[in-house]
């Protein structure tokens, strides 16, 4: 597989004024006449607010319009959302839009704390009401430092989903360090997830973090894309996000090959140290991925095409 680079789309800068910086985890919804794609931004140091751009159906790197409103607000004092919200997953579901999103808070000891809130839009993604005033995905007994990224899947009646739960702290240079993998779980209502805590697939770095996964069903099989990256150096330098890939024939068993993952940081520009947050969608009949450039989306988000071969990849 090969994915072709078409540039860069969206660079946040102030316009308006609490799209301040970064473009986090690009998450896009298909609609008849348009792409809309959620993203998280910072419109200040230490918070972070949902954000959407829509681009044309047909030249993606176009924009019709940016939302000059945020789609969620922050939580109260006290809730897990209080500090800011940040998308990674919107689908279709019964006739309304869904919104899994990361909800954080600032810590003491660690820098924060993070879980998985949902939200649930009637008017086709442009307003959201959450669901619950708590996490959906919150602390267990086994899962204890986080559990976020989530996604999901229908499959033969039951909603499949894969998530990143946090692994450790680290304490590296003074600084506490956050590590996590991608696990699996399942639900019959989109709200109560089981059969957490099963990692898919083994880390290839030492303290290596992976999350962000991103699935589709291409020629007789499944498709992973995700991010990985190590935890030392991982701010744009040796060990910053990459793009990685597994692929599975029954969605159970995941075998991890990231040298086909088929897309590389650029030897220069805006997605040369760093890039995060995949998402692989269909529309029409392109494959396209969304995802995050340098500095954690600090330098915008773009996208890239699937190269069709003779054997449709």
């Amino acid at each position: 597989m090969k994915w072709i680079k078409k540039g860069k789309i969206f660079t946040a800068a102030g316009e308006p004024e609490w799209i301040s910086s970064h473009t986090q985890v690009p998450c896009p919804l298909v609609l008849d006449d348009r792409l809309r794609v959620y993203f998280a931004t910072r419109p200040k140091s230490g918070m972070s607010l949902t954000a959407f751009v829509d681009l044309d159906l047909e030249n993606p790197g176009k924009i019709l319009h940016l939302h000059d409103k945020p789609v969620l607000d922050w939580g109260n004092a006290g809730m897990f959302d209080e500090h800011g919200n940040i998308p990674s997953h919107v689908f279709r579901h019964e006739g309304k839009v869904y919104l899994f999103y990361v909800g954080w808070s600032r810590g003491e000891s660690i820098p924060y704390s993070n879980w998985t809130g949902m939200a649930v839009s009637d008017d086709n993604g442009v307003t959201f009401k959450k669901a619950f005033k708590g996490p959906i995905l919150d602390r267990t007994r086994d899962e204890i430092y986080s559990a976020t990224g989530l996604i999901c899947l229908e499959n033969r009646g039951t909603w499949l989903g894969w998530y990143a739960t946090g692994t450790q702290w680290l304490l590296i240079d003074g600084n506490y360090e956050h590590t996590y993998e991608i696990r699996s779980c399942r639900s019959q209502n989109l709200v109560d997830w089981t059969n957490r805590n099963q990692c898919i697939f083994p880390r290839k770095l030492p303290n290596e973090s992976n999350t962000r996964p991103t699935v589709i069903f291409l020629n007789g099989k499944w498709h992973m894309w995700f991010c990985y990256r190590g935890a030392k150096d991982f701010r744009d330098g040796t060990e910053s996000y990459q793009i990685g890939y597994a692929w599975s024939a029954d969605l159970k068993e995941w075998v991890r090959d990231d040298e086909s993952a088929g897309i590389a940081p650029s030897a220069a520009g805006w997605d040369s140290t760093m890039m995060a947050y995949p998402c692989v969608i269909s529309v029409g009949r392109k494959v396209l991925m969304f995802y995050s450039g340098n500095g954690f989306g600090r330098a915008g988000f773009g996208y890239a095409e699937l190269e069709v071969n003779n054997d449709g990849l």
